[in-house]
């Protein structure tokens, strides 16, 4: 004791008389002006900044004893510039804050300048270079150079930093290995290096790091196996180790760490079954174990996770049946096992005693009936069952699960008649229950089905006549083909303004093909193999883009007894162009079609102006342009397919938090490649859920269209659309700006926090889902909208066009939510 009292003096001789040597000389107020000097200050944060008032009383400055800096607090000043070797000369100071800004260049090497340092956050900056090293800043807790783009590898070093307790050096270039003189720091609390390049093996002796209650290594290229080392840190409460090439299987002595509330190991190649010591984890709130090779059944032991909200295994190889324990979880919210090799009946309470509003257990091996209290809890939104071989009848109790939006239960043995109340859920956008063998007509029901977009009911044993609306004015694709329904295609269809897809073929229906079947965005049309007669209606060649494809097949009317006639030879005389992007393959096996959209009137010259700038973007998050097909009357694009491409409105509610927030990242970095390295710079103009696609890995891809291409000085499009901000709208005068982009992309995320888009009936008195957002933020309810993944008490304001942020910044705010993702923290985010 003695000898540690002894050391313990000597240290803190050491610190007295080096402060008194870089005291000398130093005058903090020339300092500050220094300071100043270098920085470009945009938004005059800095402009009280002069020698009239005691810089003790300047903004963003805090003083000890009244007369020396203590701490420099500048995030989110809009600073920009180097940051000047003078800011770390301050013989007292304490804590440095320049977070959040613009400033660029290396970060200066005299760090160890500021002995007494304990705060350090340079992090969501343009910083390049390497992270200082050989600095010895013993008092320093929190050093955070998160979201540059710093490069190079991490010091070896770096375990100089002994005293701290927060490191995050994430969302940078960094590579190589995990340094071992890490272990120096035994009072590190938070670690995290994700989204970098970093590779080889995570160190072992991070088990000798006591102290560690996070640990966020996703997102690299680490290998080898999970140290079981790590299975010591004993107050470990969030474990993230996702998207690497991590082997082997999951460590049993993970079995000891009671504290951990989050476990994500997602997107690795981990075998083996899940380690029964895995179940004396009962703080658990979310596990997420999917994307592996995992195997064997899965435990009744589930039945310890009393706390557990949020349960992913899927895309595995599980086999067995679904433990009836998870019936049992009071707190289950979201349980996703599907794609795996799952046998049986679904457990007959499930989702009686939970809390379900996500249930996903398609493309497994299920038998029996659906279970009748699957929507017990009355918030279950997504019901996914598709690809088994479950059978009997739709259950009734569905008919009264007002909360569902999404229902995929196509592909199974389900038979007998629709419940009534099926078909007047209020909530529900898609519907699919198509390859079953339900039976009873369809057009003596009542329809009601306001947001009603996708429905098929293909391959089924249905008959009678067609109902003349399904009670929606949204619907986009219909299929009812495969079926037994006679009589004539009502002309009512011919209102389906927002069709793209309609498809009737393989049934019964007969008499002329209505000339009112009128539907401008219509794409796909198959009425084959019916009996219908007469002439093709001339209102088919008119359609936009559907007219075209007409024309180049014919295989949508086969099988009937339809001729043409003198009044359709638009069919053979429209002329249409095809021009092909440079250096793209159109139509074989290396780029298919997966999507042609109306682009409208082309007689304008200023189009094939867009198209050569549409055609040479090429970015990893924007969708290639290969072709576009034009005539005198429009046009149709052509994109390159994206393997298991699906559109952000389909996936984002069974997306957990990582995945939501990598979808909101590639939009981001389209957005900074769109409006930052294109000349001149290109607007999106209306960022929508359809527009984008998100391929098998989970990454987002931006369609453009032509009316969206344009320069940021002539830009005049009028759009109506709820996601183009307010300023925008009104007249054809208006200019759609980088900061109208920022509008729709801030109500994008929105969506993918909530849930909820602009149009969402449930939003209380507020008009607008923008004013309900600057509510629940105002006043702190984020409970009513954010999930129980996302616990962040910081705020994210609303602001006018001005100060929305720019797209560089935008990738700056959300590479920092990747690395705090469970957290969600958002630094005052002004998107609206």
């Amino acid at each position: 004791m003695t000898k540690k009292v002894h050391q313990m003096s000597i240290k803190f001789m050491f610190v007295f008389v080096f402060l008194l040597s870089t005291c000398k000389g130093f005058d903090e107020l020339e300092l500050l002006l220094s300071v100043k000097a270098s920085i470009n200050d945009q938004s005059k944060s800095l402009a009280n900044w002069n020698s009239s008032i005691s810089f003790c009383k300047w903004n963003g400055i805090t003083c000890f004893d009244s007369s020396h800096v203590s701490k420099i607090d500048l995030p989110g000043k809009n600073l920009s510039g180097k940051i000047p070797d003078s800011i770390f000369r301050f013989p007292y100071i304490q804590s440095i804050d320049l977070s959040n800004n613009q400033l660029f260049g290396d970060i200066p090497q005299n760090l160890s300048s500021c002995y007494p340092l304990r705060y350090l956050n340079l992090s969501s900056n343009n910083l390049t270079g390497i992270i200082p090293s050989g600095q010895y800043l013993p008092f320093l807790e929190t050093l955070d150079l998160s979201n540059n783009m710093l490069s190079g590898q991490i010091p070896e070093n770096i375990g100089l930093f002994s005293g701290l307790k927060v490191l995050d050096f994430g969302g940078n270039a960094l590579f190589g290995n995990i340094p071992n003189s890490v272990t120096n720091m035994t009072s590190l609390e938070y670690f995290t290096l994700a989204s970098n390049q970093l590779s080889g093996e995570i160190p072992r002796n991070l088990g000798l790091m006591k102290s560690l209650k996070w640990i966020y290594l996703g997102y690299n290229n680490f290998s080898g196996e999970i140290p079981k080392e790590i299975g010591e840190l004993i107050y470990l409460n969030h474990l993230d180790l996702v998207y690497n090439n991590l082997t082997g299987k999951i460590p049993s002595s993970f079995g000891n760490l009671t504290n951990l509330e989050y476990l994500f190991l997602y997107f690795n190649k981990l075998t083996g079954r899940i380690p029964n010591s895995i179940f004396n984890l009962k703080k658990l709130v979310s596990l997420d174990l999917s994307d592996n090779s995992l195997f064997g059944e899965i435990s009744e032991n589930f039945i310890n996770f009393q706390n557990l909200e949020v349960l992913h295994l899927f895309s595995n190889n599980f086999s067995g049946k679904i433990p009836n324990a998870l019936s049992y979880l009071p707190h289950l919210k979201v349980l996703q096992l599907w794609s795996n090799r799952l046998s049986g009946e679904i457990p007959k309470d499930l989702g009686k005693f939970n809390n379900l509003s996500v249930l996903d257990l398609s493309t497994n091996n299920l038998t029996g009936k659906i279970p009748e209290n699957l929507c017990a809890s009355k918030v279950l939104f997504k019901l996914i069952l598709f690809s088994n071989s479950l059978e009997g009848e739709i259950p009734g109790s569905l008919s009264f699960c007002k909360s569902l939006q999404r229902v995929r239960i196509q592909q199974n043995r389900l038979s007998g008649e629709m419940p009534p109340g099926f078909t007047t859920l209020p909530l529900v956008y898609f519907l699919d229950i198509s390859s079953n063998y339900l039976s009873g007509r369809i057009d003596n029901r009542e329809w009601d089905m306001p947001q009603l977009q996708m429905l098929s009911l293909a391959r089924n044993g249905l008959f009678g006549p067609l109902p003349r609306s399904f009670g929606s004015g949204k619907l986009e694709n219909l299929d009812l083909s495969g079926n037994s329904f006679s009589g004539r295609i009502p002309e009512s269809f011919g209102e389906f303004s927002e069709l793209i897809e309609l498809k009737i073929s393989e049934s019964q229906l007969s008499g002329q093909t209505p000339y009112q079947l009128y539907c401008r965005k219509l794409v796909v049309l198959n009425l084959s193999h019916n009996h219908l007669t007469g002439e093709i209606p001339v209102s088919m060649s008119e359609m936009p883009v559907l007219g075209a494809f007409l024309a180049i097949n014919s295989t949508a009317v086969v099988g009937n007894d339809l001729c043409g006639g003198e009044k359709n030879d638009r069919f053979t005389t429209l002329r249409w162009e095809l021009v092909v992007a440079s250096g793209k393959s159109v139509l074989n096996k290396n780029s298919k079609v997966f999507l042609a959209k109306d682009i409208g009137s082309i007689s304008d010259s200023r189009w094939m102006e867009y198209w050569n700038k549409l055609c040479k973007i090429d970015h990893p998050n924007v969708v290639k342009m290969l072709a576009m097909c034009r005539s005198e009357k429009g046009g149709i694009l052509v994109y390159e397919y994206i393997h298991e491409g699906k559109d952000l409105s389909e996936v984002f509610g069974c997306l957990n938090w990582d995945r939501r927030i990598k979808v909101a990242v590639g939009i981001a970095r389209a957005i900074k490649y769109l409006h930052c390295s294109c000349s001149p710079c290109v607007i999106v103009g209306d960022i929508t859920p359809r527009k984008i696609m998100v391929d098998e890995k989970g990454e987002a891809h931006l369609r453009l269209s032509l009316p969206g291409i344009n320069s940021c000085s002539d830009s005049k499009f009028f759009n109506s659309s709820a996601y183009v901000a307010p300023e925008t709208k009104g007249s054809k005068d208006d200019l759609l700006t980088e900061k109208s982009d920022i509008y729709g992309f801030g109500l994008l995320l929105i969506e993918l926090l909530t849930g909820k888009s602009w149009a969402d009936t449930e939003l209380g008195i507020r008009d607008s889902i923008v004013e309900w957002a600057r509510y629940c933020y105002s006043d702190c309810h984020l409970e009513m909208w954010v999930d129980t993944m996302i616990k962040n008490d910081q705020t994210c304001t609303a602001g006018d066009p001005e100060a929305r942020p720019c797209a560089i910044d935008l990738v700056k705010n959300l590479d920092s939510v990747v690395r705090s993702s469970s957290n969600c923290v958002f630094s005052g985010f002004k998107l609206f």
